[in-house]
């Protein structure tokens, strides 16, 4: 074989899949071919372990205007000839590397997938996962990851309104950091990311080019780390000032009517994006890389064409319009330049200074080997699934100490301290930023309103990945249904170990089957997502981490709900279940399990149809105005939601209802399907009728009243000490935790 085993690594291809190569191309590839394969052949540009999975998610829903995994991002009819483009991205091993310019490059990368449909980015949200926080390491990388989400993000002009943050060892060496972007566009403005015809020009428009990630998509993503390489080379570096112009050019530009498509550089930069929108048009393309504004001397058709430089974009234009549209970018002082056309022949075909450098058929390089292994469960999962739970022995410091100890676990407390440092009010569209449950943004000029959230839980998935993935979906899609919305629409970001490994494989194939319930039960459509696998080291993979972010539909955004009690007499109500009672295996994957007993085990569970009904109900509640608040129970369990809306609210409560049998799986039981309401007694009667009517349980727990939280017999707590639990204690760890490595 001419080529070395070390430059196939190098590229992520293995000797078979060279080999395929040579039989396609029927010759062997030069380097810049190699090249080219080896980035849209990366696990990161060709979904190679996953796209058989990823066809389970149903793709039926009157709203979707365009097909998932064909454009950049999922698009969704919101009414009023509106659409709403989202989509989550991963950014997980440049964040690894270089925390703030990984984090910030992420940022930007989401936010040029939503500007290439042509539509407004009007809201980010993040999810994230890092190690404890009393590891240096782990703090360095947090504190570097907000700091450049707040860089970036607060210098384009688009809000982050929301997102959730996670604590665990598996995360350590391995954060992630899951970007989501949501814009707004007019459904007769969509743009797509194709060539257009035989003839059509093609401009690269922003940044120069430069060597800065270089096989980031086949190097960096799509691979594990190992520790003795050094991969800072592959880590972009932003500019969110150019991407701001950027962002206001190129909507300029599509308001002509002459942009015929657009597409972000991102992951492999110019090949990626030249030769996937050749392949949606059905076209071939010449690209002369001569003709590319380079930031680097002496720069090789090679490093252009794989270089992934930030704050780009490729637009195609009818011959003899690219006039009208420099104008445009010269006006914003946005560089553009010619560099290629779309052709008939069906040929990538890159030149430079007149002499072709490489020539493949553009079917060959999109069409990327599948792979789908056998997954095998992984060793000792049985053991920990059948832990005896009921053994447990209650904590001897007693049931308030416990909620304090979950209250101050980084994973629960308020994550204030992360987005007091985020603008999540630029363009005014917020209504409710982050710090409940999801987001809710008003669409001017209308009455209609969209909710959005992020969640995911990687325990749950980890001990039971076919479980775990239907909670995830399940999760985000009851938090926008606490604000009020109807859930409509999801994308996710799947963050996986190694595919290669029969237990990852498992994990992966199990969670998506999971996804893929709960997605058709509540009929939100997955409508565009990213998959990140090879996320470990030192041969230790993260725990199984699929993140949804879920969009909900408000008909009129003045019925939003927040999480807190609104005020003193409201009567408490718990949703999805008959009693406070829990048994002992809610506690399985638990944060009171890992918190206070160090211990992840247990087997999760969700009823679907219960999942279904509830929301239904909470969504019907909210908008017949009968209930003034709504938090859904997750992390922590019923005592914490419960104090979270007491501290949101500032009002203290008091429970009517003491348990009867473990009080540590019913105030802190993680059981599916449960939402905290709160509801004036006059407006009772119509509750239960409600919940009767959609078949919900319901258990009357309390009132709203006072300023203790008193859960009957067990706690009595004054409120002020609750809510400085558990605003405070992110910062305080923050504070007291040993200096971080510069």
């Amino acid at each position: 074989m001419p080529v070395t085993k070390e430059a196939l690594d190098a590229l992520a291809l293995s000797e078979a899949e060279y080999e395929a190569i040579v039989e396609r191309l029927e010759r062997e590839p030069n380097d810049l071919e190699l090249g080219l394969f080896g980035s849209l052949w990366s696990e990161h540009c060709g979904y190679k372990h996953s796209r058989p999975l990823l066809r389970m998610f149903s793709t039926r829903s009157p709203r979707l205007l365009a097909p998932p995994g064909q454009e950049n991002a999922g698009v969704v009819d919101i009414g009023g000839g509106l659409a709403v483009v989202m989509k989550i991205e991963s950014h997980n091993h440049p964040s690894a590397i270089e925390p703030y310019q990984g984090a910030a490059t992420g940022v930007g990368g989401i936010v040029r997938d939503i500007l290439a449909m042509g539509a407004r980015p009007i809201a980010l949200l993040n999810s994230l996962r890092f190690g404890p926080l009393d590891h240096p390491a782990s703090r360095y990388l947090f504190e570097g990851v907000v700091a450049g989400i707040s860089g970036y993000g607060n210098c384009i002009g688009v809000p982050d309104v929301g997102g959730e943050i996670s604590f665990s060892p598996s995360y350590a060496a391995n954060p992630l950091v899951n970007a989501m972007c949501v814009g707004l566009v007019e459904t007769d403005k969509l743009v797509h990311s194709t060539t257009g015809g035989e003839g059509n020009l093609l401009m690269l428009v922003g940044a120069d080019t430069g060597r800065d990630g270089i096989h980031g998509a086949s190097g960096l993503a799509s691979r594990a780390f190992e520790e003795e390489r050094e991969l800072r080379p592959a880590v972009q570096v932003g500019n969110p000032f150019l991407e701001k112009t950027l962002i206001e050019a190129c909507l300029e530009a599509v308001r002509t009517g002459r942009v015929v498509g657009l597409q972000d550089l991102g992951a492999a930069g110019l090949t990626s994006a030249s030769v996937e929108a050749a392949s949606k048009a059905g076209s071939g393309i010449e690209i002369d890389v001569s003709l590319a504004p380079r930031r680097g001397a002496g720069m090789t058709p090679y490093e252009v064409m794989l270089s992934e430089s930030q704050e780009r974009m490729l637009v195609a234009v009818e011959e003899g319009r690219e006039q009208e549209l420099k104008a445009v970018f010269d006006r914003w002082d946005v560089q553009s330049a010619v560099i290629g056309r779309a052709t008939g022949d069906g040929l990538a075909r890159i030149r430079e200074d007149g002499s072709t450098r490489a020539e493949v058929p553009v079917r060959l390089l999109t069409d990327s080997p599948t792979y789908r292994p056998q997954g095998v469960k992984p060793d000792g999962l049985t053991q920990l699934q059948n832990y005896d739970l009921d053994s447990l022995p209650l904590p001897p410091d007693g049931p308030e100490q416990a909620l304090l100890r979950l209250l101050a676990s980084p994973a629960v407390a308020s994550k204030r301290w992360v987005y007091r440092q985020y603008d999540h009010q630029v363009q005014t569209n917020t209504v409710r930023g982050p710090g409940g449950g999801a987001a809710v943004l008003r669409i001017k000029g209308t009455p209609t309103g969209i909710a959005l959230a992020a969640d995911g839980n990687g325990r749950l998935c980890f001990l039971d990945p076919m479980a775990g993935g239907m909670i995830a979906v399940a999760e985000a899609c009851r938090n926008v249904a606490c604000a009020g919305a109807e859930p409509i629409a999801l994308t996710d970001c799947l963050n996986f170990g190694n595919p290669e490994r029969p237990d990852v494989y498992y994990q992966l194939e199990e969670c998506v089957k999971g996804m893929a319930r709960a997605s058709e039960a509540l009929s939100a459509p997955v409508v565009s997502g990213n998959v990140s696998l090879y996320n470990e080291s030192g041969g230790e993979s993260i725990y199984p981490t699929p993140i949804v972010g879920a969009l909900g539909l408000l008909e009129d955004v003045r019925l939003n709900l927040g999480t807190g009690f609104p005020n003193t007499g409201a009567d408490v109500i718990l949703l999805g279940a008959g009693a406070i009672d829990a048994p002992a295996h809610t506690l399985a994957g638990s944060e009171y399990l890992d918190v206070v007993h160090g211990l992840v085990a247990g087997r999760p569970r969700i009823d679907l149809d219960l999942e279904v009904r509830l929301q239904r109900a909470c969504v019907r509640l909210a908008r017949e105005k009968i209930i003034s608040s709504a938090h859904d129970c997750s992390e922590g369990g019923l005592a914490v939601a419960v104090a979270e809306s007491c501290i949101q609210g500032g009002v203290g409560f008091e429970s009517s209802l003491e348990p009867t049998g473990r009080w540590d799986a019913a105030l802190f039981g993680e059981a599916q399907s449960r939402i905290v309401v709160s509801v004036s007694p006059n407006l009772l009667p119509n509750l239960r009728a409600v919940c009767r009517a959609q078949n919900v349980p319901f258990a009357e727990i309390g009132r709203a009243t006072g300023d203790r939280l008193r859960l009957k017999g067990l706690v009595d707590l004054p409120l002020t000490r609750v809510a400085d639990t558990w605003q405070n204690a992110l910062q305080h760890t923050l504070t007291t935790a040993e200096t971080p490595p510069a």
